[in-house]
């Protein structure tokens, strides 16, 4: 028994020591951008300056800056009035995004999971299919589209095809399938209408479904770039994901600050919605 326990504990303190190893190999990235952003531009050219020119040595990474240093802060914030521009396009498209895929993906979500009507299924399979298919082949289609309605190089372009997006309505779609039927008979027979049962029941059931699919969705609107960079030539209307590509190797500290700043949206609200979300990818793994 003593060795079989002994054997146990050796075993856990493994474990636990890999999964330490791999959590600091997923923190040094995070790492090296906050310590990024205390350094001069000309310090991290000496540290990273082989990669971006392609020279011939090793890139090195103190512990802490050397010289911690908030001219970089000074330039980005206060002499690179471009930066928020883009930081405000990017909440112009963002923020609209999400709300129309609220309003949009939850009745539809609640029309597959609670509903029956001709074609159900292939309807839903067709959802199925057009959310695996990568951007880049519907990117014609899209381009057509969006040219005859006349709302290229418009912040529309990024925030009409997302409203539509399939992805939230497969996850909701989920969840809302995994409220009791009885639930809904026993509202049924208290005289309640089927606008009812969705405002009143529905939604608040499936709160978690639908706040980790509007997570998801923010998150990969942020970081966009492929959709801007096909529907926007007009620069003015560039979002924040597309500012990093312009910063030159002279500006490497404002990258990083830039980095952050762009970084920290998204985090905020992945950690305050975590819960939902670790729910939503449980649901989304079920199957039918």
């Amino acid at each position: 028994m003593r060795n079989r326990k002994h054997k146990c504990k050796k075993s856990s303190c493994l474990i636990y020591m890999i999964l330490l190893l791999a959590c600091l190999l997923i923190w040094i990235p995070i790492y090296m951008v906050v310590s990024g952003c205390f350094m001069r531009g000309e310090e991290l050219k000496e540290y990273i300056g082989v990669v971006l020119d392609q020279g011939n040595g090793y890139v090195a990474w103190p512990l802490l800056p050397i010289y911690p240093t908030l001219k970089s802060f000074v330039e980005l914030l206060f002499d690179a009035p471009q930066f928020f521009v883009m930081f405000w396009n990017s909440c112009k498209q963002v923020l609209p995004a999400v709300f129309g895929q609220f309003l949009v993906a939850v009745p539809a979500a609640w029309s597959f999971a609670r509903f029956r009507f001709p074609f159900k299924k292939f309807l839903f399979y067709i959802y199925i299919i057009l959310m695996i298919l990568p951007f880049q082949v519907t990117i014609v289609s899209s381009y057509l589209v969006l040219n005859h309605l006349h709302i290229l190089d418009t912040h529309l372009a990024i925030i009409l095809p997302a409203i539509f997006s399939t992805f939230p309505v497969f996850i909701m779609t989920k969840f809302f399938k995994g409220i009791p039927e009885e639930l809904m008979e026993a509202a049924r027979l208290d005289g309640a209408g089927e606008a009812y049962i969705f405002f009143r029941i529905g939604i608040p059931l499936g709160n978690a479904g639908i706040i980790s699919a509007l997570i998801l969705s923010f998150i990969e609107l942020w970081n966009c770039i492929e959709q801007p960079l096909t529907f926007l030539r007009d620069k003015s209307y560039w979002p924040l994901s597309l500012y990093l590509p312009q910063i030159s190797v002279d500006n490497l500290g404002v990258s990083f600050i830039a980095s952050m700043i762009m970084m920290l949206p998204a985090v905020l609200i992945f950690l305050k919605g975590q819960e939902y979300l670790e729910q939503g990818i449980v649901a989304s793994g079920i199957k039918q």
